[in-house]
């Protein structure tokens, strides 16, 4: 409503009627004034002692009753009144803020919270639960924030009434469904909040909570109005179920974390906070009934003001729906009375009210992109738009002013929150814009249908689905946009870098000829980007084979399966970087996912591999060590209609160029290991992918325990070693010796709490020769086929956004990229290798063989192998031929995908399910066993004698 007000300009007014020209302010830029002092005034007090706080209101009181008795009346009566204003405001701020800090620090639960000591609480809920970001970690866990008031804190006689406003931190599904209003009892221990919050402690709960009452009449029908919302929209895609109750009423706790982050990149965040267009979507309906129905200006007001507040009992109140609420209600007023409406003024009271009765929205980010957003719409768009009309048509030159003045306004909020601009924000807007009144105006009407009849709002949602999926797709490609957001200094320093940027930008934009040579140096830096960059630092590389990709904390790896396609083993902690390593290794289809044990690190990414790509069938672990996660999963692959298979030693598949064979764990069960933690670790699929040009050990996160038996039934030979859990210092140094890899990778977050990787273990991997790769340090990392040998591809750090980050970590400087050349593997240092016995087995050498030189001749080490009628398992995979076993079946047939019946129906075809018959009794192709030389059953094998080490 107030944005389609015009900006205030000053005027000359004539003051006390005595003809005399006295320069004035309108009133809407008298209220600016005071509306900032106490903003500031509030957001610096906040931080301090309530002494303090009361310092400052005494000095500014007395200061503005020292100008008010000192000074006269006359020709600066303006400023002098100005200058009281801003004084009074500012002193009645600084007390209230000192009040609400006294309030907050003092009393039994501030002395609980002082002690950390644990009571028994009564506590009434003011909030919806929010549900915490998961931590990386191996465990799922379902954390909320409460925020609540305490109203008795004891039992029994020592039971004591008071109340204060506190934050809950809980964990369990049980606390999701608690509504604003409800009291319920709790134990937990108190803690000191943060300072700046005016919050009397924090408390950490324990166990579920007891209800003693339910919550009111209207908080009960807003709840069963949001449920319904949701309900009718779960015929929608996931992706556009989860939008349409964030558009509507601000509900994102069905939203994908990947459109999240597309939106934050675009620049459309803020269509996820309930603010001005919604209220006016809801005012100006109720108003359209009220004209209908013949109602005056006075009644059409209070319909309009009834149906605001009632919106914002279901939006919940939220810094933008109050900075909102009390705007569109001074505009009620002004419509019901027939005055003129001045946005300004009422953005300005707006602020000044809410910072006097609420100071600690002062800190509140979401408060200030509201005010700041409303401000450049109400002063900068109307200036910007008549100048765009001689240019192009009124209804596009307002679209665009409006879209860019508020993109302007927030930018310096933006650079203090994320460190980054967005320059695709107002394209971006301007195409999302014309779907997001229908899908709001749509989900309005649902939301009140769906209590009364499902089935006819189940209807009504799909139109609002289109609606949010155009929103959605034009998220998603403003995101993957080259420079859709340009990296920035975050904090004050990128502030200051700003305040001086952009007054040496505006007078190069205003020059006709300053403009030209900014836009071709734009063009210059767009084309740079775009064309050059991928030309000198392509991304994917050629030929690669393999990928570790940078998620953090966790592991996500790709094996080529042919052009678009990859096999995923394990998606890592977080769908938005596992997403954006397929988008940028360009893989569009998906046979299989390998996921190796239910870890939160390694399966909380799977709804980013689902993310516009079709899945032929998920593999997991056989052993049930982790229920909770397990249930989980089968319950999203049933949903999805993906087959689930459980691994099998021998089970194998070829996919492109990749053959991967799984060697573990075994069928008769896990290791235990040292705790629950370690028994899930030691029941991780261990992965053997070979290449034409070497191979690769995929170990997930086995632990000692799994390390020696696996060592103990015999290691298959590889160049590429994945260093299990994130090099733990739980490691059998007879596993990393036996590898004999010339690389090892390590997926490890930065900054991560575990201490991954440990130091022994990096010591231990150096010793043995092997060249280091970690993801923490050089981004996602690619094996690669280089002269028919493997080397390794780092990408490099700066080529990532901070959300690759480990979870929780401070983002600190990034490392120093690694080249895009591909790394010579180093020679193994046999030096300190174990002293291996006469007619022990080694693992083979990266390279390939020369013309006519015996299998077991190869030039450094040599390795046992068994073939199929005398063709060696390295010459199948590099001729593809398709050779009978001994049963006579085609072992080619068995490893290549199904063909589909209905190919219009499957984009992507459905792998076999792995054989438990003959085929997989076989095993790896190559062991560690000592065998004599013998030809027996279409099998060969060789050995090699101490010598030829």
């Amino acid at each position: 409503m107030a944005a389609a007000t015009g900006a205030t300009t000053p005027t000359t007014a004539t003051a006390g009627g005595s003809g005399e020209g006295r320069t004035c302010f309108p009133y809407g830029v008298h209220l600016v004034l005071p509306a900032a002092a106490s903003w500031g005034i509030a957001l610096v007090l906040l931080g301090l002692s309530a002494s303090a706080g009361a310092a400052v209101a005494v000095l500014l009181a007395g200061g503005a009753l020292a100008v008010a008795v000192l000074t006269r009346t006359g020709r600066t009566a303006g400023s002098r009144n100005a200058l009281i204003a801003v004084l009074g405001c500012a002193a009645a701020v600084a007390g209230s803020v000192a009040f609400r800090v006294h309030a907050a620090g003092t009393g039994p639960v501030a002395e609980l919270a002082g002690r950390h000591a644990s009571a028994v609480a009564e506590v009434v809920t003011t909030d919806d639960p929010r549900e915490l970001p998961r931590a990386a970690g191996p465990f799922r866990r379902e954390s909320f924030v409460v925020p609540a008031r305490v109203e008795a804190v004891g039992t029994g006689e020592r039971r004591v009434r008071l109340r204060a406003s506190v934050l809950l931190f809980v964990s369990g599904a049980e606390w999701r469904s608690l509504l604003p209003g409800q009291r319920v009892e709790l134990r937990g221990r108190f803690a000191p909040a943060d300072p700046g919050e005016l919050l009397a402690a924090v408390v950490l709960v324990r166990g579920a909570p007891r209800t003693l009452a339910g919550p009111s009449w209207e908080q009960r029908a807003a709840g069963a109005l949001r449920a319904g919302l949701r309900e009718a929209a779960d015929v929608l895609p996931p992706a556009q179920r989860g939008l349409l109750p964030g558009l509507v009423v601000g509900d994102v706790s069905r939203m994908e974390e990947q459109v999240k982050a597309d939106f934050r990149t675009a620049g459309l965040s803020h269509l996820l906070a309930v603010s001005g267009a919604n209220l006016a979507v809801v005012a100006g309906a109720a108003v359209a009934l009220a004209r209908v129905a013949g109602l005056p200006l006075a009644a059409r007001a209070v319909l309009a003001l009834t149906a605001m507040v009632a919106f914002a009992v279901v939006a919940r109140p939220s810094p933008s729906v109050l900075r909102a609420l009390l705007m569109g209600g001074v505009a009620a007023v002004a419509l019901g009375t027939g005055r003129s409406r001045d946005g300004v003024a009422a953005l300005s009271a707006t602020v000044l009210a809410l910072v006097f009765f609420v100071p600690d929205l002062a800190r509140s980010y979401g408060f200030a992109l509201s005010v700041l957003a409303t401000a450049g719409i109400l002063v900068l768009a109307p200036r910007w738009r008549d100048r765009l009309s001689a240019r192009m048509p009124r209804w596009l030159a307002e679209a665009t002013a409006v879209a860019a003045a508020a993109q302007v306004a927030v930018t310096p909020v933006l650079v203090l929150m994320s460190g980054q601009l967005s320059p695709v924000a107002v394209p971006a807007n301007l195409l999302a814009g014309p779907a997001v009144a229908p899908a709001t105006l749509i989900g309005f009407v649902v939301a009140l249908v769906a209590p009364l009849h499902l089935e006819t709002a189940r209807l009504l949602v799909r139109p609002a689905g289109l609606a949010t999926g155009w929103i959605i797709e034009v998220a998603e490609r403003a995101a993957a946009l080259p420079l859709g957001a340009i990296p920035w200094p975050g904090g004050i320093t990128g502030l200051l870098l700003l305040a001086v940027a952009v007054p040496l930008a505006v007078p190069v934009l205003r020059g006709r000829r300053s403009r030209r040579i900014a836009l071709a140096a734009v063009t210059g830096l767009v084309l740079t980007v775009t064309v050059v960059t991928p030309i000198v630092a392509p991304w994917p590389p050629r030929d690669w084979l393999l990928v570790a990709c940078d998620v953090g904390q966790g592991d996500a790896l790709l094996v080529a399966a042919g052009p678009g396609r990859a096999v995923v083993v394990d998606a890592g902690p977080d769908a938005v970087g596992m997403d954006r390593c397929l988008r940028s290794m360009g893989v569009e289809q998906v046979p299989l996912v390998i996921l190796t044990h239910p870890h939160l690190d390694h399966v909380g990414g799977l709804d980013g591999v689902f993310r516009g790509r079709r899945v032929g069938a998920v593999v997991v672990t056989p052993h049930g060590t982790a229920e909770g996660e397990e249930t989980r999963l089968s319950d999203g692959l049933a949903r999805r209609r993906v087959p689930e298979w459980a691994a099998r030693p021998g089970a194998s598949w070829r996919f492109g160029p990749s053959e991967l064979t799984v060697i573990g764990p075994a069928v008769e069960g896990a290791s235990p290991g040292g705790g629950e933690g370690s028994a899930v670790n030691n029941a991780s699929v261990v992965v053997y992918v070979r290449w034409a040009a070497g191979a690769a050990l995929l170990s997930g996160d086995i632990e000692t325990e799994a390390q020696a038996e696996l060592l103990r039934r015999g290691l298959p030979p590889a160049e590429i070693f994945k260093v299990p859990h994130h090099g733990s210092g739980r490691y059998d140094p007879a596993f990393f010796a036996a590898a004999g890899a010339r690389a090892a990778l390590i997926s490890v977050g930065e900054g991560n709490d575990y201490g991954h990787p440990a130091p022994s273990t990096l010591a231990a991997l150096l010793r043995l020769g092997m060249r280091v790769y970690r993801t923490d340090l050089s981004g996602d990392l690619a094996v690669v086929v280089r002269d028919g040998a493997l080397a390794v591809v780092a990408r490099g750090r700066e080529a990532h956004p901070a959300g690759a980050r480990a979870l929780g970590a401070a983002p600190g400087p990034p490392a120093p990229s690694a080249p895009l050349a591909p790394a010579v593997l180093p020679a193994p240092v046999r030096a300190s290798e174990p002293a291996v016995p006469a007619g022990a087995v080694r693992t083979r050498v990266i390279g390939r063989r020369s013309r006519g030189e015996p299998f077991d001749s190869l030039s450094v080490r040599c390795t046992v192998c068994r073939t199929i009628h005398g063709v060696s398992p390295d010459a199948a995979l590099r001729s593809g031929s398709g050779r009978k076993g001994p049963a006579g079946r085609s072992r080619r047939r068995s490893r290549r995908w199904r063909k589909p019946s209905n190919p219009r129906s499957a984009a992507v075809p459905t792998p076999r399910p792995p054989k438990t018959g003959r085929a997989s009794r076989r095993g790896s192709p190559c062991t560690t066993r000592t065998v004599p030389r013998s030809t027996s059953s279409g099998w060969r094998t060789w050995r090699c004698s101490r010598s030829t080490w």
